[in-house]
């Protein structure tokens, strides 16, 4: 039986903002200096991938030791 390959989820800007606490300019900002790998189906529709969104924070180090 052949295995079943999890596909990717892909969220919309909104989402993503929505999801990060962050606006839809900031989403677009960390898209073009690179920090969020983005991907366009058809003309204009910009998806993000859940995955790639999660990695692209970063743990704060705390100032405790």
């Amino acid at each position: 039986m052949a295995r079943r390959r999890e596909l990717p989820v892909y969220v919309s800007l909104e989402e993503a903002a929505e999801m990060m606490s962050l606006s839809t300019r900031t989403i677009r900002r960390r898209i073009s200096d690179g920090t969020i790998p983005a991907y366009q189906c058809g003309r204009r529709s910009i998806r993000l991938r859940l995955d790639e969104l999660e990695s692209a924070l970063r743990r704060i180090p705390s100032a405790r030791r």
